[in-house]
């Protein structure tokens, strides 16, 4: 019995991202533009948080809610440019 494969819409045309599981992923330069600072933002509070504070359960209480905002407004905004 052949499997069956799971397909995704295709992006409507000037769409900015993709929709891939749950997620979204750049498809145009406009997307790369917005996605390259957001992964630069969570780098950046990762090293923040880590050097910045003493203990983990500091920088664990500082860098998850920073991911969780980010993620939330990259998905927001992924979700109104597809």
């Amino acid at each position: 019995m052949p499997r069956k494969t799971k397909r995704y819409k295709k992006p409507r045309k000037g769409a900015w991202f993709i929709q891939v599981r749950g997620s979204y992923l750049p498809a145009s330069s406009e997307g790369w533009l917005l996605y390259i600072p957001f992964i630069a933002y969570l780098v950046f509070s990762l090293v923040i948080g880590i050097n910045n504070t003493n203990r983990f359960s500091t920088a664990v209480l500082f860098i998850v809610p920073n991911w969780v905002a980010a993620g939330v407004v990259m998905t927001f905004l992924a979700s109104k440019k597809s």
